[in-house]
């Protein structure tokens, strides 16, 4: 078969996801398996499901143009370097070289959030969109900025750190786990909003959350979705502070449309009717023209699409 195809590989804690995309962006396949312990063994699971996925397919390896992965972690990106991922055993590991000699082709590296914007720009709810940036809502905030098609990485990788801008005023922050205070995942993060719910029970607030046994955010939604002030309260603050944060970047970026995605982006029209609302309060007039807040529509799959469009686009 001529068709030329792009192997993408997303690197997650427990499982390593691998997908086959044509030139389109198209998914024409998944696989997935055990991620592995050890730098050793997750480079050999990671070469050995991209051939997976090639053989049990009807496309042969002289198809594949290359391989893209996506990992989440500080990367040195322009020397294909995971310097420290916190979920994986990996440390100043040159996953591009090794990926390179393993399987015979070219590899890309990048963070999971920059793929996962990238997946999203490609074939997902940014296709056809030269400017855009991507939120991932989810333990922590991630980001992804994509200009000119291209993902923006920053000399050193570290632009699209969204979840780390200081949004938050001092007088309510708390620390983040980067260290800093005020930090937009703090708020705005599934991890932040559980954190603001277990809270307000705590200090005894009313609120029908202080009879969940383990608050999960999608139970904070749904009580605000109910009726219950201390969590519309919380999920007001969490839309807020993603609208102010929109609001910043647009000045600075100028995009055509922002892109929410994760498992809070699940919260559906509640959530963005209120980010949308603050969007058009806080952003410049210029900066908010024309400007469109949509989820993200690749779901688990936007990492494998992205990952594979490093190496395609």
């Amino acid at each position: 078969m001529s068709e030329k195809i792009y192997v993408g590989v997303d690197v997650g804690g427990t499982t390593i996801k691998t997908g086959i995309c044509n030139e389109e962006g198209t998914l024409l396949k998944t696989y997935e398996g055990p991620t592995g312990e050890g730098s050793e063994a997750i480079l050999n699971n990671m070469a050995a499901y991209a051939r997976a996925i090639v053989d049990q397919s009807s496309y042969s390896w002289d198809d594949v143009q290359g391989i893209g992965v996506g990992i989440a972690g500080f990367l040195d990106i322009p020397n294909g370097i995971v310097t420290f991922s916190a979920n994986l055993d990996l440390r100043n590991v040159h996953v591009k070289a090794i990926m390179q000699e393993k399987t015979g082709k070219p590899v890309e590296l990048n963070n999971d959030a920059n793929v996962a914007a990238l997946g999203e720009a490609w074939s997902g709810a940014g296709k056809g969109v030269s400017n855009l940036v991507c939120y991932t809502l989810g333990t922590g905030v991630g980001g992804g900025i994509i200009v000119g098609g291209r993902v923006v990485e920053g000399f050193n990788g570290m632009a699209g750190e969204l979840g780390h801008i200081n949004i938050v005023p001092d007088v309510e922050a708390i620390q983040c786990g980067c260290g800093k205070l005020g930090c937009l995942e703090t708020v705005s993060s599934a991890t932040g909003i559980i954190r603001m719910a277990k809270d307000a029970v705590a200090r005894g607030d009313r609120t029908s959350l202080s009879s969940v046994e383990n608050i999960m955010a999608k139970d904070v939604v749904d009580a605000a979705k109910a009726g219950d002030e201390v969590a519309i309260r919380i999920v007001n603050r969490a839309a807020y502070y993603l609208g102010k944060s929109m609001a910043t970047v647009a000045v600075v970026l100028n995009p055509q449309r922002f892109i929410v995605g994760g498992g809070v982006s699940k919260a559906g029209d509640y959530l963005f009717d209120q980010i949308r609302e603050v969007y058009a309060e806080q952003a410049q007039p210029r900066a908010r023209e024309g400007v469109e807040i949509v989820p993200a529509v690749l779901g688990n799959n936007a990492g494998v699409v992205g990952a594979a469009g490093l190496i395609a686009r």
